[in-house]
């Protein structure tokens, strides 16, 4: 019988490359999405689609209002998105811009961990990054080890000794290696959206940091980039 994963899927570049690696490596994929107040729906649409192609055993879309705090460009429509950043300085030291969401990763993981236990499945992965990323802290080796060691003292499968591992296969890699990589295993990556601001058309716009890495990553792999921009 096959291991069971919980993968944490946004419909994005990186957690779709994930899904992929999980399946790879032999493991029944659970999806789970969560639908967090994100001032679109469009992201929602392409994990269904992701999780569809890549076979998950099962998606899960999850509601979790974080509108109610707000504190993000993208879970509060009066804070604009950043546009037409110099790449030099997206992911600077000490950069953390708007679209940040405060603790989101640690809610996301939170859910994930808690679906885990109930599928008793050990593995949770995820598509954080810490290159070519955006200067989010929840991104960093730092916090995925710290949530891990959390996950091992706060469920009942921890005390029992049957330990939770949290996955991150992509937190040292550059965007153009894992386009590299996803596309050796056999990703579409047409079927992904990592646009912050897309036009009402669904359109991606072609100027948030996340447009300009995504364009970054697919020059440097020498790939073509599917994604329809503005």
């Amino acid at each position: 019988m096959k291991q069971k994963a919980v993968v944490l899927l946004s419909g994005g570049l990186d957690s779709t490359t994930v899904l992929a690696i999980a399946r790879a490596q032999g493991f029944d994929c659970h999806a789970l999405t969560v639908r967090y107040g994100q001032r679109h729906e469009v992201e929602l649409a392409a994990a269904r689609r992701v999780a569809d192609a890549l076979g998950a055993i099962e998606h899960k879309v999850l509601q979790v209002d974080l509108t109610v705090f707000g504190g993000s460009a993208l879970t509060d429509s009066h804070v604009t998105v950043p546009k037409d950043r110099p790449l030099a300085e997206i992911g600077a030291p000490g950069d953390i811009p708007v679209t940040y969401v405060p603790a989101r990763n640690t809610v996301l993981l939170a859910l994930a961990l808690a679906w885990s236990e109930v599928l008793d499945a050990r593995e949770i992965f995820l598509g954080v990054n810490v290159l070519d990323a955006s200067g989010y802290p929840d991104c960093r080796p730092e916090f995925v080890a710290a949530f891990e060691s959390l996950a091992r003292v706060a469920t009942r499968a921890g005390t029992a000794g049957r330990e939770i591992h949290v996955r991150a296969p992509l937190i040292q890699m550059t965007k153009a290696e894992i386009i590299r990589h996803g596309v050796a295993l056999g990703v579409d990556y047409g079927l992904t959206h990592s646009c912050y601001d897309p036009v009402p058309t669904g359109k991606a716009c072609g100027r948030c940091d996340a447009c300009i890495l995504r364009k970054k990553g697919f020059a440097e792999a020498g790939l073509p980039d599917p994604t329809v921009y503005e």
